[in-house]
């Protein structure tokens, strides 16, 4: 009779072991996330430098510098303007950018003017990590005179992400044409 009143009662051993059982599994499971998680490079691109000139003549290009800052090459799939992809062969340019460098700097000699653009650009780009890249859109968005002064977005797509960036429409003092 002494024995069984010191012991411990079945219930309670059940107990016992069915939460030990229950954080050893929460255990296995953090240490395997954990393990997975930190092996994984993770996709990361800064938008910077969105500009968007209209001239006079109604005549719009767009530009905007891209920047891997991730740990691994990143395929850009699609680019948006206000909604609308920019991927045809007529529209979108890209250059190989100097990073820190604001687009307006180089606009007198790159917009409108194909033969100074590295590459015709009509599907997706590949950009690796630590690079950066200058994308020129050549009517973008159906952007006109009209549109001075408001704003509008660009969206860059790629598989685990989309990137937003606004800009203001600029009037632009040169000929876009």
């Amino acid at each position: 009779m002494m024995k069984n009143r010191l012991a411990l009662s079945t219930v309670i051993t059940t107990l016992i072991i069915l939460v030990v059982a229950v954080l050893l599994a929460g255990v296995v499971t953090y240490f395997a996330i954990n393990v997975v998680s930190t092996r994984v490079q993770q996709e990361s691109l800064t938008v910077n430098y969105a500009h968007i000139w209209c001239d006079s003549a109604g005549k719009a290009v767009g530009a905007l510098m891209i920047t891997n800052t991730g740990g691994r090459d990143v395929v850009i799939s699609q680019i948006e303007v206000r909604g609308q992809p920019v991927f045809t062969a007529d529209t979108v340019y890209t250059s190989t950018a100097t990073p820190g460098t604001d687009l307006t700097s180089k606009s007198a000699t790159i917009l409108g003017a194909a033969p100074y653009l590295a590459g015709l650009t009509t599907g997706p780009i590949v950009l690796a990590s630590g690079k950066s890249i200058d994308v020129w859109i050549v009517g973008p968005g159906s952007v006109s005179t009209a549109d001075i002064g408001t704003t509008i977005a660009f969206t860059v797509f790629t598989a685990q992400a989309a990137y937003y960036q606004e800009t203001n429409v600029q009037a632009s003092a040169t000929s876009l044409a």
